[in-house]
């Protein structure tokens, strides 16, 4: 019998925390070999981070009653025994929620007033805001008082229509898809904006993130969800009913949402749900199975994707299979399937992409700390060639070496000062790169498309400026680099002579990278260019919505740029850090070598005993480098999951 999704998450978590106590364990022993520098250092807790930190995010979008929460309860909660998020006829979720683990936090549901939307702040400027939110306290392992506290996701509200406009429930020219004024005027609405779950699930635990995002008035009238959270999510589950397949709604929310994000393979899967509404039919299971055959091929062609993408199942039989151990029940709704597809798309992925970063950062670190081996074996030649060279010499002799290493090191430690003029000019050319990645260069190069959508009515010529913006901020990812290529001259000439007078072996960084900054930026400004097409003329005439969508555009491009400053900071000091573990050395043998000249003129027996501890140290060099090595094979070879990612589909939790 196959495993859940849960059971292989689990087993995709521990993986990453084997190999994340492994890089540590790298870590510790460079330390001990004196052979951590800082950017070794800096590099190797990236790594760790990204490997304990690592979040994965499964979006659920759907229209109302499409089963969506039921799905999350099936996928997710069938170990409480009982529906947790609000699934049942007449009550479903209402505003997007998202579930997720902060150990910071106690186990809560907090909920953000839907009358925040008459403010521009966006979601991720709220979050930072906790006094808005109301907070509830929850008991994880009480399931009923848990199900109580989550059906707040599902609360509505009454408003005025001038009320319901402002908030973005209600357009004049909407006609009948807005909601239905009831005698009194008044028309329901979400009562909260987002919802966020904190709770010590042990898939959350693990750094899974379920995004569920109910509607297409909560994903059309929120950018920063649908460009933020959908477009970035690792998998992407867009459900359709079964009894009706595609409808005028379902087809708005994958064309103006979904498919600017849409990713063909990996984990972006259409579900067609509700397949038991067939099951009671008069038809026989022959011609049920025909009718869902050809509700699949239409739902596809109408899509415009491949058939074998659009699975089959019933969330509710799933569910109820599951707590009722109904084996038989569980395959016929068509859960295993799902779950294996939606594990093989998101972890095999994920765990493909780790090992390809993790790899490629520790090849880098193996050539660093192979280099600072080579210095030190170098010094211990030269230290070598020093010490035979003395045999059978008299005293004068000796001493003539001592001041002869004397004069190095004096020759050395004057070059001092030109060393530190060359960290002044590139700390000041590192500082004008940050600046162009900074917060303020981002700010700016934003205003002008704000200014263009701050104003009530049409947004004529705003794509224009929105172009112009973009093609601006390309252009501060091109002058990083070119500062960074300012640097690498410097550093060139610099490098070149440090090697040449003192014997270093200084090697020069590769050019700035900045991974992958062009390609993100290219699908970013893609998936805002929806909100500017005449679809979206009426929603961009309201200024609201058009500064919720510059904050949101803006905390995107922010999450770039400090990668992108991360990048050059990273390529900055492993250029820096070479040049001072090399200068570290090369003091250290300075000392070692006009100690070594005392203990030989002190005793006859010295300079034996000295050619011995060389040779015990050149030893343990190449011990340490046979353990780096071992390092490399163990990092660059990690353990694999206990179970493969392939296995059959599961059959239960």
């Amino acid at each position: 019998m196959g495993l859940s999704f849960g059971e292989q998450f689990d087993r995709f978590g521990q993986w990453r925390k084997g190999f994340a106590a492994q890089m540590a364990g790298f870590r510790d022993w460079l330390a001990a070999q004196d052979l951590l520098d800082a950017a070794v250092q800096d590099h190797l807790l990236r790594l760790e981070h990204l490997l304990r930190g690592d979040k994965v995010c499964v979006a659920f979008v759907a229209e109302f009653s499409r089963g969506k929460s039921e799905l999350i309860n099936a996928v997710f909660f069938a170990h409480y025994g009982r529906r947790i998020m609000p699934a049942t006829p007449g009550r479903t979720t209402m505003c997007p929620t998202e579930l997720g683990y902060d150990p910071a936090l106690p186990p809560c549901l907090r909920l953000l007033p839907v009358e925040t939307r008459a403010q521009p702040y966006s979601l991720a400027e709220w979050r930072s805001r906790p006094s808005t939110w109301v907070q509830l306290p929850m008991d994880v392992h009480d399931p009923d008082q848990l199900a109580s506290t989550l059906a707040h996701v599902a609360q509505v509200c009454k408003v005025p229509v001038e009320e319901a406009r402002t908030l973005g429930f209600w357009s004049d020219e909407a006609g009948a898809d807005n909601p239905v004024p009831d005698e009194q005027g008044l028309v329901e609405i979400p009562k909260w904006r987002h919802a966020l779950l904190n709770m010590a699930h042990p898939l959350l635990k693990q750094g899974l993130v379920i995004v569920d995002t109910p509607g297409l008035n909560a994903v059309g009238t929120e950018p920063e969800l649908t460009v933020n959270l959908i477009a970035q999510a690792h998998a992407v589950v867009f459900l359709l009913a079964a009894d009706a397949g595609v409808t005028k709604s379902d087809m708005a929310i994958w064309r103006e949402h979904l498919l600017p994000c849409h990713r063909e393979g990996d984990a972006h899967l259409v579900v067609l749900n509700k397949i038991d509404t067939l099951w009671g039919s008069l038809d026989s299971g022959t011609e049920v199975q025909a009718q869902l055959n050809r509700q699949r091929a239409q739902s596809a062609q109408i899509l415009g994707i491949d058939p074998a993408r659009i699975l089959p199942l019933s969330a509710q039989k799933g569910l109820m299979a599951k707590i009722e151990s109904n084996a038989a029940l569980l395959q016929r709704s068509g859960l295993p399937l799902f779950e294996d597809l939606l594990a093989q798309g998101i972890l095999a992925h994920r765990q493909s992409i780790l090992r390809n970063v993790v790899g490629a950062g520790v090849t880098q670190l193996q050539a660093q700390v192979q280099r600072a081996i080579q210095i030190r074996r170098r010094d211990l030649d030269e230290q070598m060639l020093e010490l035979r060279s003395l045999r059978g010499k008299n005293a004068t002799v000796i001493q003539s070496m001592r001041q002869r290493i004397q004069q190095e090191q004096r020759t050395f430690e004057d070059s001092s000062a030109k060393i530190l003029a060359v960290r002044t000019v590139h700390l000041k050319l590192m500082n004008q790169a940050f600046q162009l990645l900074g917060a303020t260069s981002l700010r700016r190069e934003l205003e002008q498309l704000a200014g263009a959508l701050e104003h009530s009515g049409l947004k004529l010529g705003v794509r224009k400026v929105y172009a112009a913006t973009f093609e601006s901020l390309r252009g501060l990812g091109q002058q990083a680099k070119a500062a960074a290529g300012e640097i690498q001259t410097m550093l060139s000439a610099t490098f070149k002579e440090l090697n040449t007078e003192f014997g270093f072996s200084l090697q020069l960084p590769g050019d700035l990278q900045l991974h992958d900054f062009d390609r993100e930026l290219a699908q970013i400004e893609e998936s805002y260019l929806q909100y500017l097409g005449f679809g979206h003329a009426l929603k961009l005439a309201n200024p609201l919505f058009g500064q919720r969508m510059v904050k949101a555009l803006g905390m995107r491009l922010r999450t770039l740029f400090e990668s992108a400053a991360n990048d050059l900071d990273l390529w900055s000091k492993s250029a820096t850090s070479q040049l001072d573990a090399q200068l570290k050395e090369r003091k250290r043998s300075f000392a070692r070598r006009i100690e070594a000249v005392d203990r030989i003129s002190e005793a006859a027996s010295g300079l034996m005993e000295r050619i011995a501890e060389i040779e015990s140290a050149e030893q343990q060099l190449t011990a340490l480098e046979q353990r780096l090595a071992q390092w490399m094979q163990q990092l660059l070879q990690p353990p694999e999951p206990e179970v493969a990612l392939t296995d059959a589909p599961a059959a239960g939790v």
